[in-house]
């Protein structure tokens, strides 16, 4: 186990690499000037060159790359070009928010997506499982961004039952939570329908059912628990993927995460903060996925020996 461990950090540590230059090069070979963008276009030559000096801009571009490669070492990420805060410090502020949110996500297209996958599977070519799945294609088809104001007005603004925006209570969570696990309840639904109907198909089902198992034991003890393998992979790896994709929902409903910090960097020109914050979503993906991966190989041993 300790060896597939270091094999699978062998291969993330150069991915993490290659993340952290094509941030650096993103962000530095993207037209527009930020010192000109921070002072505007009637800036004297003498504040604008001293801003650039200050700031680091006046170096060669491989001297910034090779600081910012220490910066990130060091967990140094510089300073925001507005707030003078850190950018380090920054993104530890708002990260736990978007981790809550990510988490809250996965829960409900767990619970959503388990049990109707599984119903799907069970009752194959009727009318539950053509009535799941086309739930499942509509919760495929919305897009956050028309999900989440719809809800709002819903569930907020006719009902009042939930508050619009913001995180000042434990309420707060459940709207953007449904946004962003809907469209994931969906995905997982589908593929734990496939995989179970497929494991319903293998011989240790058949021995099962000839040996007088109950079908319900069947189903779920036998069935289920193999079918769940696959599903639990792809959980893991839309983990990844929600703390990347909730920029949008952080942003429809205020939640003060990453995300929403990511869309304030961009329209400031922030260029520290937009590249700590693409910096942190892009590891965050790829320390999920190692997670995953070693997950995998503790539940599949066959896994350790590939």
């Amino acid at each position: 186990m300790r060896a597939y461990i270091i094999r699978r950090l062998m291969v993330a540590l150069p991915v993490i690499f290659g993340v952290v230059t094509m941030v650096f090069l993103i962000v530095h070979l993207t037209p527009g000037d930020p010192v000109e963008i921070m002072l505007g276009e009637s800036a004297a030559v003498a504040d604008r060159e001293t801003l650039r000096r200050e700031l680091g801009l006046d170096r060669p571009l491989v001297e910034q790359y090779a600081a910012f490669l220490g910066g990130v070492a060091t967990f140094d990420l510089g300073k925001s070009l507005y707030t003078k805060k850190g950018v380090f410090a920054s993104i530890r502020d708002k990260y736990p928010a978007t981790l809550i949110l990510a988490l809250c996500s996965m829960a409900v297209a767990v619970a959503i997506a388990i049990p109707m996958g599984a119903l799907a599977a069970a009752k194959k070519d009727t009318w539950v499982d053509r009535g799941s799945m086309f739930m499942s294609l509509i919760g495929v088809s919305m897009p956050s961004f028309w999900l989440g104001p719809l809800l709002i007005l819903i569930f907020a603004v006719e009902f009042k039952w939930l508050p619009v925006s913001g995180m000042d209570s434990p309420a707060s969570i459940i709207l953007p939570a449904l946004t962003l696990g809907s469209a994931m309840a969906a995905i997982l639904s589908r593929l734990t329908r496939s995989t179970m109907i497929e494991a319903l198909g293998e011989d240790f089902i058949s021995t099962a059912r000839a040996k007088g198992v109950k079908e319900r034991a069947v189903l779920f003890r036998h069935a289920l628990a193999n079918a769940l393998l696959p599903v639990t992979t792809v959980a893991g790896l839309q983990l990844g993927a929600m703390l990347a994709g909730a920029v949008i929902t952080e942003t429809i409903f205020a939640w003060p995460g990453l995300g929403r910090l990511t869309i304030q960097a961009i329209n400031a020109r922030d260029y520290p903060l937009i590249q700590g914050c693409v910096l942190t979503i892009a590891v965050s993906y790829v320390l999920v996925n190692l997670l995953v991966d070693v997950m995998y190989a503790v539940i599949d041993p066959r896994v350790r020996r590939r």
